[in-house]
C-alpha cells in the first residue's frame, strides 16, 4: 500500500525516526557534558573543602604581598591586549572595513561577557552580531569572523599543547607514564598541523567541502592567530601563577607546568558551558595543584584569579557602557560649548543590552560578596548599648540585603522596572549600612560601581512585574511567608540556645547549630523565591477597543495623524497597549495567517504619545507580540524609532502611493503584507 503524499511509509519512517532522535541526542550531548562535568567538580570541591575554614582561606588571601597582586593585574592587561588581536586579524582577512580600536573594543565586550555567561560560542557571537551590525559589516563577514576567532583559539591551544609535550610531559597526570617517543611524536603532530595551515596558503587558497568553501587566511595572518593565541592564554595562566608562585616556598613547580595544568582546567571549564567555568575549573586546579600548594593558598590563588580576570572587567565593560550612555545624554550641555555628539540609537540599544547583562551578574556577585562581608568582617568596638544595637542591627541588615540583590537581579535579567527600583534602594542603603560599620574605602568604590552600570540605563528597565498585576499571589505570598517563618524560627533557635547578640555568625560557625542552619539556608532560599516569583516579568494584556480606550488613545500627542490612513482602509484595532507610564500607546489589530505564513500583530500609525515614552512602547509592543507567538508589523507615518525597528530584525519599506507612509515589517513578508492590507 502506498503512503499518502508527503508521509514516509513504514519502510522509511524508521530511519527517520532514528535520525531525528540521534539530532536530539547530539543536541543536548554538551548540555549533559556540562551537567555531568559540574555535579563531578561539585563532589571534588565538597571532598577538598569540607575541612577547610573561611579563616584559612582568608589568611591565605593576606599571605598575597602586593608585588604579586600588581604583577597579576599587569598580566590582566597584558592578556586583554593581546585579544585584541582575534577580531583584529579576523576583520582584516575578510575585510570587514572595520578600525582596529573598533575591533579591539568588540573583542573585550565579546570575551568579557562570554566569560562571565559560560557557553562561549554562543554569547561571544551574540556580541559581535549586534555590534559588527551596527557598523554596516554584513552578516556573511560576521559568520566568517566569528568562526575565525574559535579557529584562533584551538589554534593556539595546539600550539602549547604541542610545545608542553615536548618540553614537559613528566607535568601532564596520565601522559608522565608513556614512553618519551610518543610524546615527542604527539608534540611534533602539533606543531605539523599548525606548519600546514600556515603554508597551504602559499598553494591553495580555498578549499571546497560539499557546498562549503573555506578560504585560508595569508600564512602572515594564519602565524599572527597562532602567536596571538598561544600568548593569550600564556598571559592569563600568568595571572595567576603570579599570585601562587609567591606563596610557599621551594615549590618545584615551573611555569610550563603550570600552564599545562591551566590549560586542562580551562578547557574543562569551556566545555561545561557554565559560567566563568565555576566549580569545574576550580575542581580541576585544586586536584591538579594539590601535589605543590596547600588548599587554602590554591583557593586564595582562585579567588585572586577570578577578580582579575572575570570581575574587574565585567565592571569596567558595565562602566563603559555606563560613561558613553551619560555622555551621549549630556549632548545638550556639550552643543553649548560647540561640541556635537553623534551616535547610533541601535549601538545605543546594543550598549543597554550588554548593560544589562553586566548589572544582573555583578550585581549577583555583589550580593554574595555582601553576605559573606557580613559574616566575616570584624564590627566596630561598641561605645554604648545604643551604637551596639545599631552596629549589630546593621550587620544583620547587611546579610538581608545581600539575598536580596541575589534575588533582584533575577528581576534585573528580565528587564523589570520594579527590579531596577529596589535594587538602586538597596544598594543606597548598602552604602549607609557600610558607612555605619566604617568599611574599607573598597567596599564603596565597588558598590558605587554597580550603581554606576545600573543608573543610566533606567529606560532599559520597562516591563511591568509580576507582583504588580496580582499582588496576592500564592505564588508570590506562600515563598515569602515560608521566608518570614524561617527567620522567625532562626530567632527562636538563638534564643535557646544562648548564641547572645551576634547569633547568625554563631549560627554559621558553630556545629551544635545544625538545625538553626538549616532554618537559615532554607529562610534564604525562600527570599530568593518569594522574589523570582514577585519580579518576572508579568503577561500583558490589551485594552479592549472600547469607548474608554478610544477616548485615552486621542489624548495622546499625534494620535489623530497615526490613525489617518488606517481609517481611510476601514482598519479597526482589536486593542490598545500603553507603556509603563499610561503616557504612549499603539493601536494594534492581528492578523490571521491567511497569505502569512505566520499570524502577524500590526501596529497601526506606530506609537503614539509622549516622545520619550514611545520607544518604551514600541519594546513593550514587540513584547506582546512574542509572547502572543506573532510576527511583529508597523503601518505608520513617517520613519520613527527605525534603529529599534532595525534591532528587531524589520525593515523600513515608503509605500508608493501614501507619501509619507511606511511599512515595517520582515522583508520576507513585504509583499504579503502589502497584498493583505490593500496598500
Amino acid at each position: 500500500m502506498t503512503a499518502p503524499s508527503g508521509m514516509p511509509d513504514g519502510a522509511d519512517a524508521s530511519p527517520s525516526l532514528a535520525d531525528g532522535r540521534l539530532r536530539r541526542f547530539l543536541t543536548r550531548l554538551p548540555a549533559m557534558v556540562g551537567l555531568v562535568l559540574l555535579i563531578f567538580a561539585g563532589l571534588v570541591i565538597w571532598r577538598e573543602l569540607q575541612h577547610l575554614s573561611l579563616q584559612q582561606v582568608m589568611a591565605g588571601l593576606h599571605a598575597i604581598p602586593a608585588a604579586a597582586l600588581w604583577k597579576g593585574a599587569g598580566a590582566t592587561i597584558l592578556s586583554y591586549a593581546i585579544l585584541s588581536f582575534y577580531d583584529g586579524l579576523a576583520c582584516h582577512h575578510v575585510q570587514a572595513g572595520i578600525s582596529w580600536r573598533r575591533s579591539a573594543f568588540v573583542a573585550f565586550c565579546s570575551y568579557v561577557l562570554s566569560h562571565n555567561l559560560g557557553c562561549a560560542a554562543i554569547s561571544g557571537t551574540a556580541v559581535r552580531y549586534r555590534l559588527y551590525r551596527n557598523w554596516g559589516v554584513p552578516g556573511i563577514k560576521i559568520a566568517a569572523i566569528v568562526a575565525f576567532c574559535s579557529v584562533t583559539y584551538w589554534l593556539g591551544m595546539l600550539g602549547l599543547v604541542g610545545f608542553i609535550l615536548l618540553a614537559q610531559p613528566g607535568i601532564i597526570p596520565y601522559v608522565r607514564h608513556l614512553p618519551p617517543w610518543v610524546t615527542d611524536l604527539g608534540g611534533a603532530a602539533c606543531f605539523s598541523v599548525l606548519l600546514a595551515y600556515v603554508l597551504l596558503p602559499c598553494w591553495k587558497q580555498e578549499v571546497h567541502i560539499g557546498r562549503w568553501t573555506l578560504r585560508f587566511p595569508d600564512w602572515r595572518i594564519g602565524l599572527g592567530q597562532i602567536l596571538s593565541s598561544m600568548a593569550d592564554m600564556s598571559a592569563t595562566a600568568l595571572i595567576a601563577w603570579c599570585v601562587l608562585d609567591t606563596l610557599p616556598n621551594g615549590s618545584g613547580l615551573t611555569f610550563g607546568g603550570f600552564l599545562a595544568i591551566y590549560i586542562g582546567a580551562y578547557t574543562a571549564g569551556l566545555l561545561a558551558n557554565v559560567p566563568g567555568g565555576l566549580g569545574v575549573f576550580d575542581s580541576t586546579m585544586l586536584l591538579a595543584l594539590s601535589p605543590w600548594f596547600s588548599v587554602p593558598h590554591i583557593m586564595a590563588g582562585i579567588l585572586v584569579f577570578r577578580l582579575f580576570y572575570y570581575i574587574i572587567p565585567l565592571l569596567l565593560a558595565g562602566a563603559m557602557f555606563a560613561g558613553h550612555e551619560l555622555f551621549i545624554k549630556g549632548a545638550p550641555l556639550l552643543a553649548r560649548f560647540g561640541r556635537t555628539v553623534e551616535h547610533s540609537q541601535s549601538l545605543r540599544s546594543s550598549e543597554a543590552d550588554f548593560a544589562t547583562i553586566v548589572a544582573t551578574g555583578s550585581q549577583a556577585v555583589l550580593g554574595i560578596v555582601i553576605v559573606v562581608y557580613a559574616l566575616l568582617a570584624p564590627l566596630p568596638p561598641f561605645h554604648s548599648f545604643w551604637s551596639a544595637v545599631l552596629l549589630q542591627g546593621a550587620a544583620f541588615l547587611l546579610t538581608l540585603i545581600g539575598v536580596m540583590l541575589v534575588g533582584l537581579s533575577l528581576g534585573l535579567s528580565q528587564r523589570v522596572a520594579l527590579a531596577w527600583r529596589l535594587s538602586v534602594g538597596a544598594l543606597s542603603i548598602t552604602l549607609l549600612i557600610l558607612t555605619v560599620r566604617q568599611a574599607h574605602w573598597v567596599a564603596f568604590l565597588v558598590v558605587l560601581a554597580v550603581l554606576f552600570v545600573l543608573l543610566p540605563f533606567r529606560k532599559t528597565y520597562y516591563r511591568q512585574a509580576y507582583w504588580r498585576v496580582e499582588p496576592f499571589s500564592p505564588f508570590v505570598l506562600a515563598p515569602f511567608s515560608l521566608w518570614l517563618c524561617g527567620l522567625a524560627g532562626v530567632s527562636w533557635i538563638a534564643r535557646q540556645r544562648h548564641l547572645g547578640h551576634v547569633w547568625w555568625r554563631s549560627m554559621v560557625h558553630d556545629a551544635h547549630t545544625a538545625v538553626g542552619r538549616w532554618f537559615l539556608g532554607g529562610a534564604a532560599v525562600c527570599c530568593l523565591l518569594g522574589l523570582w516569583f514577585a519580579l518576572r516579568k508579568a503577561r500583558l494584556h490589551l485594552l479592549p477597543w472600547n469607548m474608554d480606550a478610544r477616548v485615552q488613545y486621542a489624548c495622546l500627542q499625534d494620535s489623530a495623524e497615526a490613525l489617518s490612513l488606517p481609517c481611510e482602509r476601514l482598519f479597526v484595532p482589536d486593542g490598545m497597549l500603553s507603556d509603563a507610564t499610561g503616557k504612549a500607546a499603539c493601536a494594534v489589530v492581528r492578523l490571521k495567517p491567511f497569505l502569512l505564513s505566520e499570524p502577524v500583530l500590526l501596529c497601526l500609525g506606530g506609537a503614539v504619545g509622549a516622545r520619550g515614552q514611545r520607544g518604551g512602547a514600541v519594546w513593550r509592543l514587540r513584547d506582546y507580540a512574542v509572547q502572543e507567538g506573532c510576527q511583529l508589523a508597523v503601518l505608520q507615518q513617517g520613519a520613527r524609532q527605525a534603529d529599534i525597528y532595525a534591532s528587531f530584525g524589520l525593515g523600513l519599506f515608503s509605500l508608493e502611493g501614501d507619501e509619507g507612509w511606511f511599512l515595517v515589517c520582515r522583508p520576507e513578508d513585504y509583499h504579503a503584507l502589502k497584498l493583505l492590507l490593500g496598500l
